[in-house]
């Protein structure tokens, strides 16, 4: 298995495996311009992702959005997009994953929001520490 940080030019892997993702959790396959919005990101380095491939397969990824935290006055992330294919679940690959994506993130810390039945999961992953509620904004524009 191979770890590494998703290039730009590897998007056409990456989108495959996000519409996987979307759909394992009832989400609708995103469109052509949510596919441009979203290399347009890694390009940019709004995102970062990072994934396991086997042999020519990428077969596991996650994301990493860096911002700036006051708590130390560093680079923290918020981890996202994360995804196994069913075939490579309970191999170990998750674990090692996280730690490669907050290794090569360069961030001090990691946060991560998750639906309350994914709690348990994360927790095992090594997020462990409670951090309180987390609410998203819904504002009109």
């Amino acid at each position: 298995m191979d770890y590494r940080k998703i290039k730009a030019s590897e998007i056409d892997a990456l989108w495959e495996l996000q519409k996987r993702y979307k759909a394992e959790i009832g989400e609708e396959e995103p469109g052509e311009d949510a596919r441009d919005r979203f290399a347009e990101a890694i390009e940019k380095g709004m995102i970062l992702f990072f994934g396991v491939w086997q042999e020519n397969a990428l077969i596991a990824s996650c994301s990493v959005t860096v911002g700036f935290s006051t708590f130390d006055y560093k680079p923290s992330g918020v981890f996202e997009d994360f995804y196994i294919c069913s075939a490579y679940r309970h191999q170990g690959i998750a674990r090692q994953l996280v730690q490669f994506a907050y290794r090569e993130s360069g961030v001090s810390s990691l946060t991560v929001g998750c639906a309350d039945c994914d709690v348990n999961m994360y927790q095992s992953l090594g997020f462990s520490i409670l951090l309180g509620n987390l609410l998203a904004f819904e504002g009109e524009r």
